[in-house]
């Protein structure tokens, strides 16, 4: 086995960069890391994967002090009975997939805002040298700022699981529902790259800023899809009827489609399934350009409510129903356009 003080070979320029981001210069082998955290070495290979990181060579030199430490700590939760092998998967891959999206987010923009106030306009890349200044001064900052924010979903988190009561854990009765932009596939083949973000950047931004507001919360986004959830069914109908016509009213979106269902969900993992989900993603597809259309159960509860109008639609035949029955919601006294609701 070669000596714990000798490092990879050099990357080049990167090298510096690197070794900022990681937090320590390669040092290990995937053997060397697995015998150091005290974890089957196939053990260790699963685990790699489900962070959603490429394989690598068994002899390659890619891991660091961290990765020893990380690997540690995930076996530790099994070794305490904390969580089974199929959880540690679970919790391991779901952590990948969470925090890819959010590296590559935030490289995309910070390059960009970096580029853009060193007084090239935008127009030259960051070199290595400057990237590896700004990761030492930047990566400290967010990675505190993460673990806020994860702190305080989870209290907010663990607050409604225990509010609920142990046997509503598993399966909770919610409002879920999605919000689609309409004519979004078209438009990427007509608009450059840069007014495609920004478009993207304004929808998510109303949705996050009125989902929140409401009460709600965000699931997840899909490009020019938005997926939420309320625990209260008013609260669940005005997050769509808002996000309608938030939209609306930028002259720069599409029009927004939205379908909303209730009923018992399951979550995991932060996704949630259920026959309303399915139901909420079919009626989204159904929705005419600017309505919101609801499932049988939604407008049930809203028939006596003097704030909304239910009409029903005609039903129509989707994918996993012979059959989809809808109803239009709309706010008292907003007259529309009648004749979209057949």
């Amino acid at each position: 086995m070669r000596e714990d003080h000798r490092v990879t070979e050099s990357r080049g320029p990167l090298d510096g960069l690197e070794s900022e981001v990681l937090g320590g210069s390669r040092r290990y082998t995937r053997t060397e890391v697995a015998e150091r955290a005290g974890v089957e070495i196939e053990h260790a290979r699963t685990l790699w994967r489900a962070l959603g990181f490429a394989d690598v060579n068994d002899e390659s030199i890619v891991f660091t002090d961290r990765d020893v430490e990380a690997l540690r700590t995930v076996q530790s939760l099994v070794d305490m009975g904390i969580l089974d092998r199929s959880q540690q998967l679970a919790v391991t891959r779901a952590m990948g997939q969470a925090l890819s999206r959010l590296a590559e987010w935030q490289v995309a923009t910070l390059t960009e805002a970096l580029s853009s106030g060193s007084g090239t306009g935008g127009s030259a890349p960051m070199s290595p040298d400057d990237a590896t200044v700004a990761a030492r001064e930047l990566v400290p900052v967010m990675e505190g700022l993460i673990g806020y924010v994860w702190r305080r979903h989870l209290a907010a988190t663990a607050a409604r699981v225990f509010a609920a009561g142990p046997g509503d854990a598993a399966a909770r009765t919610m409002t879920v529902g999605f919000a689609d932009l309409v004519g979004f596939t078209s438009l990427t083949r007509h608009v450059d790259e840069d007014t495609l973000a920004a478009l993207v950047d304004r929808f998510e931004a109303i949705a996050f800023d009125v989902i929140a507001a409401a009460g709600g919360r965000v699931v997840k986004t899909v490009g020019d899809e938005v997926m939420f959830t309320a625990d209260d069914a008013q609260v669940g109908v005005e997050i769509a009827v808002s996000l309608a016509e938030r939209v609306s009213a930028e002259p720069d979106l599409p029009d927004l489609r939205v379908g909303v269902a209730c009923g018992a969900v399951v979550s995991r993992l932060g996704d949630m399934y259920g026959e309303p989900v399915n139901i909420a993603s079919r009626l989204t597809s159904i929705a005419r350009p600017g309505s919101v259309l609801v499932d049988r159960e939604l407008a049930t509860a809203l028939e006596n409510d003097e704030r909304w109008q239910v009409r029903r639609v005609p039903p129509r035949p989707v994918r996993g129903y012979t059959l989809l029955q809808g109803f239009r919601l709309r706010r008292a006294g907003d007259t529309g356009d009648l004749a979209s609701d057949s």
